[in-house]
């Protein structure tokens, strides 16, 4: 099968690196002027790994989506939106299957990455890919499980039987709003559990936990999802990955505003927060942890106060 990756970062890379490792022939396109896209035509590789010289690297864009047949797209979830715009443009881009490799929500309107995706290219088929793993992880052949989940059930089948491999054993995802929430909110509770890292305080990072689920599986059912889905791979299982590896952008950007370290790389939980919190007005849904993260990151408020104050807060049931 012919597949496109969109976007050349380090999941970029990654899932280009990935389905030319299963047979399949792999172009990777980067925006023009892209130093990561620069590096990899340079070098042949990036901080994380090597890219096989069988994946064709691109900054054409019509030439990208006139390769693909499977279209995966791995780009920043606030840049979705201008990438779908242009690549609705070029013929034939409608009749693509399209996979979205991110995790996160759209700042502006707090929409869901699949809906931001059908409200750029309606009636065109998509999918969502979360789950657990890290590149490092993967490249070392340490495997993972992950959810591919779509409203098209013919879609997600399509999917998995292209992308099937031995590093990945895929679970069939039907609730998009959970699959979608969890995914995005689970780099905001890093954030969270960063910031007890930094303070030296990991032994909270249980209640934390116990405490994330709950109140976004009570947001995820105020919008129509369900809330059992949090539990699984999307949220509870990405914990390990995101709220203890030292791999987790998110985690690593919390520790290190705790430390006065400047944090350069992309961590989604910074911008997703925004978005959660309007949902949290929407659906009139407390979020305790959610509202400490976005106090502290975007209201500069003391970051030792709020996170304190979150786990000494009034006494009742669980």
């Amino acid at each position: 099968m012919r597949v496109t990756v969109f976007g050349c970062g380090r999941w970029g890379t990654f899932h280009a690196w990935h389905a030319d490792h299963i047979g399949h022939d792999v172009m990777l396109w980067g925006r023009p002027g892209s130093k990561n896209l620069q590096e990899l035509q340079a070098t042949g590789r990036n901080a994380y790994q090597e890219i096989p010289a069988s994946v064709t690297l691109t900054d054409d864009l019509e030439k990208a989506v006139r390769h693909a047949e499977l279209c995966l797209v791995v780009v920043s979830s606030q840049g979705m939106r201008s990438l779908l715009e242009r690549i609705r443009n070029v013929e034939g881009a409608a009749g693509k299957v399209y996979v979205l490799c991110m995790k996160g929500l759209e700042i502006e309107t707090g929409k869901r990455l699949s809906e931001v995706f059908c409200e750029c290219m309606p009636k065109t088929r998509v999918a969502v890919w979360v789950g657990p793993g890290h590149v490092q992880d993967f490249l070392r052949g340490i495997p993972n499980c992950m959810v591919i989940a779509s409203s098209d059930a013919q879609v997600t089948e399509l999917v998995i039987e292209a992308m099937k491999s031995p590093l990945i054993r895929y679970y069939y995802g039907t609730d998009l709003i959970g699959t979608e929430l969890g995914a995005a909110v689970k780099n905001v509770v890093g954030l969270a559990a960063g910031m007890l890292d930094g303070f030296h305080y990991g032994s909270l990072k249980g209640a934390l936990m116990a405490r994330g689920t709950k109140e976004l599986s009570r947001l995820v059912e105020a919008m129509g999802g369900d809330r059992m889905t949090i539990y699984g791979l999307c949220h509870l299982g990405d914990y390990e990955a995101t709220l203890f590896s030292p791999h987790s952008h998110n985690r690593r950007f919390g520790e290190d505003l705790i430390r006065g370290i400047p944090f350069t790389k992309l961590a989604e939980g910074v911008h997703t927060v925004r978005a959660v919190m309007e949902l949290s007005k929407e659906y009139h849904v407390e979020l305790p942890i959610a509202r400490a993260v976005y106090d502290i990151v975007h209201g500069g408020e003391d970051p030792k106060t709020v996170l304190t104050g979150l786990f000494l807060r009034e006494q009742k049931p669980e």
